[in-house]
């Protein structure tokens, strides 16, 4: 495929998902990765936390690759470039207070010598090859959002990031909507935009609101210790909690890790010195229950975040008992429902009062909603919307609204999508590889790669193990020694042991003179032969391994 003489678009992650950004844009054979961030694994990915992208087509690019550029600091935009950064070896850009958070990662990986960060700062202009960046404030939930106005020789695109437009902000400023106004004078080619709120009608809401219905909940509340959870990387949230804490005479104890990292990161940026200091975990319990707010991570019921840990009652250092009170300050993502319902059915049963937003008027998103994004396309006025950030059903009804609000030419888009912006009509031109990787121990690993296939296959159907002793003629010597592990509860099948036996037999008898000597061949057979009794009697295919070891007549 040329890159040559065009302007192209093309994401490996968070086209058709939300979560794990890497955007690309190439001009001129050129190419510029926008964010590069991790997602969260499922129950398709068992004993795996984080998925990142599988970069390896843009890596084989390296050489033309100029640079990272990080819109912000979530973990879905910033979290892998640490993983990801040694098949790259390119600069990195962004801002201040994501620079903080991205150093973090960096000396983790034991890399932060190696990566040139350059930092930006908000609302400034950046040159990179044929890319000119005009840096813009838009407000999110989290320090610092950068959209990005590239400007190319083919045309001027607007690269949203997550963002929305929020008249009360509390940590940072409002959407720079005059710099908006200056950088989209005249034409602009294509808006690369924010999907994830795009079914929720009005707007979003402001976090000012949040605090001032925050301040009102913890007034009435006047006994016991109160815990609220939220996302660590929300730092306007943060603000929020601490600041209404002081007025209601309580001191907030942070509990978690990366609360921790998340407030230091922000205090070297320079946000939250107006606060007054948090307390360490381990002196909460020397001050009165009515004067402590927990401020705990966890808040989608994580079995390790804070929050589950103290329901259980095996947090080290914080303990909540009878009448306390936990506000889950935070919206459920979609799959983590069962698990965080169970928390707060854990909760409840421990005599604590649960409010979550579907009681109080306590989160706000930090992702623009129809009539917010309706603002924006009034603003930009793209010839050509690229809908990101959001599954297929998200993608499919931003174009709707982008083509209701006149938008020229609307696309749903796909990871892996090759899409030729300019010059001519824009279209897909070609797809590219665009997987996913788990994060396991020692390194990456493919999410559909025989590794994790068995380990999916274990969980669900469980592991058999047969060992085989056979002569120098080919013959079963004795009866095969088959183990199970979680296939079947064994006392429920009469003479199970007898039918897996015989079945080995069985098929042992099929394999011809030859093949009867080649091992591969013995132990498929024997594979088999376990495998349909199991699939006979319990719809299962275990996992399953033979073992033969061969002994001449003399040895028998």
């Amino acid at each position: 495929m040329n890159f040559d003489d065009k302007l192209v678009f093309l994401p490996l992650g968070g086209s058709g998902e939300i979560g794990m950004n890497l955007n690309l844009y190439c001009c001129n054979g050129k190419w510029l990765m926008i964010d590069c961030g991790i997602s969260f694994a499922d129950e398709r990915a068992p004993g795996v936390d984080l998925i990142v992208p599988d970069a390896a087509w843009i890596a084989e690019r390296s050489k033309d690759l100029l640079a990272i550029v990080i819109t912000h600091a979530h973990e879905d935009h910033v979290g892998a470039v640490a993983r990801l950064w040694p098949e790259f070896q390119c600069p990195v850009y962004t801002s201040p207070f994501t620079a903080e958070i991205l150093h973090n990662k960096l000396t983790e990986e034991g890399i932060s010598d190696l990566v040139e960060v350059n930092i930006v700062a908000p609302g400034s202009s950046l040159q990179l090859g044929d890319f000119h960046l005009d840096f813009i404030d838009l407000t999110h939930s989290i320090p610092e959002m950068q959209a990005l106005m590239i400007t190319t020789p083919y045309g001027r695109v607007m690269h949203s990031g997550d963002w929305k437009l929020d008249p009360r902000p509390v940590v940072g400023p409002a959407s720079d909507m005059d710099r908006l106004a200056e950088v989209t004078g005249g034409d602009v080619l294509a808006m690369i935009c924010d999907s994830t709120n795009v079914f929720k009608k009005g707007l979003s809401g402001s976090e000012g609101d949040v605090q001032d219905s925050l301040d009102l909940l913890l007034g009435r509340i006047t006994e016991g210790r109160v815990a609220v959870t939220t996302f660590a990387s929300n730092i306007a949230r943060v603000c929020t909690i601490a600041l209404i804490a002081e007025k209601h005479d309580r001191h907030v104890v942070l509990v978690g890790r990366s609360l921790h990292r998340m407030t230091e990161a922000a205090k070297r940026a320079g946000y939250l010195g107006e606060l007054p200091a948090f307390i360490n975990e381990k002196d909460a319990n020397f001050l009165p229950r009515d004067k402590v707010l927990l401020l705990c991570t966890g808040s989608q019921g994580e079995p390790r975040g804070a929050m589950a840990r103290i329901a259980r009652g095996d947090h080290q250092h914080v303990n909540l008992t009878k009448g306390d009170t936990v506000i889950f300050s935070s919206k459920v993502i979609p799959g983590n429902e069962k698990t965080l319902y169970a928390l707060h059915n854990e909760l409840t049963e421990n005599g604590m009062q649960v409010i979550t937003e579907a009681d109080e008027f306590v989160h706000v998103s930090g992702h623009p909603a129809r009539d917010e994004l309706a603002e924006m396309y009034a603003a930009v006025k793209p010839r050509i919307a690229v809908p990101v950030h959001g599954e297929a059903r998200h993608l499919a009804e931003h174009c709707s609204l982008a083509k209701s609000l006149g938008v020229e030419t609307a696309i749903e888009i796909k990871n892996g999508d090759v899409l030729q912006l300019a010059p001519g009509k824009a279209e897909i031109i070609g797809k590219v590889h665009a997987g996913r990787l788990a994060v396991d121990a020692g390194g990456l690993t493919s999410l559909e790669g025989e590794f994790l296939n068995a380990r999916r296959k274990m969980i669900y159907n469980g592991a058999a193990s047969a060992l085989i002793i056979i002569n120098e003629k080919g013959q079963i010597t004795e009866d095969p020694v088959v183990r199970l592990r979680g296939v079947v509860e064994v006392s429920n099948f009469e003479d199970l042991n007898g039918r897996l036996v015989k079945q080995i037999f069985a098929g042992h008898a099929e394999l011809s003179k030859s093949e009867k000597l080649q091992d591969e061949a013995v132990e498929k057979r024997a594979g088999q032969a376990i495998r349909r009794v199991f699939r006979k009697l319990a719809g299962r295919r275990p996992l399953t391994d033979v073992y033969v070891v061969r002994i001449n007549d003399e040895e028998g």
